[in-house]
């Protein structure tokens, strides 16, 4: 059964929430950090780091937040996409790009620019 006005409708909101949502998260990353809040943050008590472990610590959760940061990043991309599918072929959203099998409504909730029926497991 293809969307209803109203489910498209839901959907295209839940995209605008998600693509806020994302650039708000993707915006704590590239704002810079004060040394002192990340000093306060770390526990450190002095500016610079004494002990190895420090280092590491701090290496790893640079590591961490670059790769949030870049799944964030290719999530924006997939909203983007939904939206522009939602304006452009409006009939192509909501519709699996493997199988032409619409995509539960239930699933678009929860996902709301998923491109496929079931997401295939990673290799």
């Amino acid at each position: 059964m293809p969307l209803t006005q109203q489910q498209f409708e839901h959907l295209e909101k839940r995209l605008h929430e998600e693509r806020a949502r994302v650039q708000h998260d993707l915006a704590d990353f590239s704002q810079p950090e004060a040394d002192d809040d990340m000093r306060d943050r770390n526990g450190d008590l002095s500016g610079y780091p004494t002990h190895p472990a420090d280092l590491g610590t701090d290496a790893n959760t640079e590591e961490v937040d670059a790769t949030i940061a870049t799944r964030q990043t290719a999530e924006l991309v997939l909203i983007d996409e939904a939206l522009d599918r939602m304006t452009r072929t409006p009939e192509l959203y909501g519709i699996c790009e493997n199988t032409g099998e619409e995509i539960p409504f239930e699933r678009l909730d929860i996902i709301p620019w998923a491109k496929t029926v079931v997401d295939s497991p990673p290799n």
